[in-house]
């Protein structure tokens, strides 16, 4: 008996084939995509209709990443920059796919904006939030503002590691302690 296929395409491991090509080379066809993932255009095309398809759903995976990242920080417990710096070591396996996602204009025009992206947003401004209220944190920066520059921290240091400028060795390192270095209320002597 014929099939008509002969294995079964993995779709999650499709689209992690599409991140990892895309977090290198954001500007890749179609056919790339489909030749990394192994897999022919127009089996990719029969999951992914288009792009901007694929970047929806490379959405929904990145927002799941970012959920399950905050999740394993525990962002409640301890103080806030310790928080922040297991926040940083958990989701940096996906900051390649987040810097990506943070440069994808179509993803944040609109009304059509994925509501993930404003409960992730509200997550990280109660973290910094706390961190205000308990005096950790300076209170001339805003949680949004904050939130921010978490991102902009994230996405650039995937593409200062992913070029070769800064050793991945040393990503949690630098992006914590930058912007715990800078939101960290200090004491005047």
């Amino acid at each position: 008996m014929f099939y008509g296929c002969l294995m079964s395409v993995d779709r999650d491991q499709v689209l992690r084939s599409a991140a990892a090509l895309l977090t290198r080379k954001a500007t890749s066809t179609m056919d790339e995509v489909a030749r990394a993932a192994g897999i022919s255009r127009a089996t990719l095309h029969r999951h992914f209709a288009g792009r901007d398809a694929l970047v929806r759903a490379l959405e929904e995976l990145g927002l799941q990443e970012c959920e399950a990242a905050l999740d394993r920080a525990e962002l409640d417990a301890g103080g806030v920059p310790d928080a922040l710096r297991r926040l940083v070591e958990e989701i940096e396996p996906a900051a390649g796919l987040l810097a990506f996602l943070y440069t994808e204009n179509q993803l944040f025009e609109g009304d059509t904006q994925h509501d993930g992206w404003a409960h992730i947003d509200a997550r990280l401004a109660a973290l910094f939030r706390r961190g205000q209220e308990s005096g950790e944190l300076r209170i001339d920066l805003t949680p949004a503002w904050l939130t921010e520059a978490f991102y902009g921290l994230i996405g650039s240091g995937a593409w200062a590691v992913q070029d070769g400028r800064v050793a991945a060795k040393d990503f949690s390192y630098m992006i914590a302690e930058l912007l715990i270095g800078g939101a960290q209320r200090r004491v005047d002597s």
